[in-house]
């Protein structure tokens, strides 16, 4: 089984310049970046991109040997609010434009909820017939604007979200045919408080369904304290990390470690090399910027 990388987002790292977050990277010995624009003192989804701004970002990747895997592009797909979602196809389009500087051909998205104010937090509406619908004139331009800059988008299933199952995450890439469309799956976002004990099958459903679709996976953590669940840094929590990552050794994608703060990437890489070295295949390391 092919050897997968393993990486973090850029973002983890707080640091006074475009060039210092990249060699923040480097030092953890790490090669591969989800970046966010945010690293680059803007929104995660600007108005505007400088040319010379994106330029100066995929030249100091490149000389550090970084390779920027993924831009992260996420906003609300299904906001209520329509004007909501046509700025976000917008500032989607300044992303698309900026990515051939950035080295990048992907660009990661989730698809949203109906809650006005917070688009990690369900809502009981997700699950109305309108929800999917709006889903799907949202994507669709999208996925027009991704065929005309020659991207990818890797959407990826959140409990809190529209698509927020494995099954619904392959019900959407069925609908819309679209080769331009992928996944992005991280194991802690498929898995709630009264689901956590059936981690095993949802995980083996999961790639069953959507491992031909993965373009990235996510490495964080979940936990359940209350009866609510909460995301932690990779190796922190309940996550069978050993049964995830050899249903991820199927799949030759980067694994990106996020969700956890700066002081903690130390012991998660180790927790995560530590794996992967107990395996006969050997492990390359990859951070995101994101």
């Amino acid at each position: 089984m092919p050897p997968h990388e393993l990486g973090i987002f850029a973002k983890t790292f707080t640091s006074p310049s475009i060039e210092a977050n990249l060699d923040a990277v480097a030092s953890h010995g790490l090669r591969v970046v989800q970046y966010n624009m945010a690293c680059a003192g803007l929104s995660s989804l600007p108005a505007h991109i400088a040319p010379d701004l994106a330029a100066r970002i995929g030249l100091a990747a490149a000389q550090r040997d970084i390779r920027i895997a993924a831009l992260s592009g996420t906003f609300n797909m299904v906001h209520p609010d329509p004007e909501r979602r046509r700025a976000g196809l917008h500032r989607l389009r300044v992303l698309a434009q900026a990515c051939a500087a950035l080295g990048t051909q992907t660009i990661t998205l989730c698809t949203g909820t109906r809650d006005p104010d917070d688009m990690w937090r369900g809502h009981p509406a997700n699950r109305h017939p309108d929800a999917w619908t709006d889903l799907l004139a949202c994507l669709e331009p999208a996925v027009a604007l991704a065929d005309e800059f020659d991207l990818t988008l890797g959407i990826e299933p959140e409990t809190a979200n529209v698509v927020d199952s494995a099954a619904r995450a392959v019900q959407l890439l069925r609908q819309l045919r679209s080769p331009r469309l992928k996944i992005v799956l991280d194991a802690a976002n498929l898995l709630g408080a009264d689901s956590l004990p059936r981690q095993h099958d949802i995980l083996e459903e999961a790639f069953d369904l959507l491992g031909p679709y993965l373009v990235m996976a996510h490495a964080k953590d979940v936990e359940v304290v209350d009866g609510e669940v909460r995301h932690v840094a990779a190796g922190t929590g309940q996550l069978d990390y050993p049964h995830y990552l050899s249903l991820l050794r199927t799949v030759p994608v980067p694994l990106v470690v996020h969700g956890l703060a700066e002081a903690d990437v130390p012991r998660s890489l180790a927790f995560l090399r530590a794996l992967t070295d107990d395996d006969e295949q050997p492990a390359h390391a990859v951070v995101a910027a994101g």
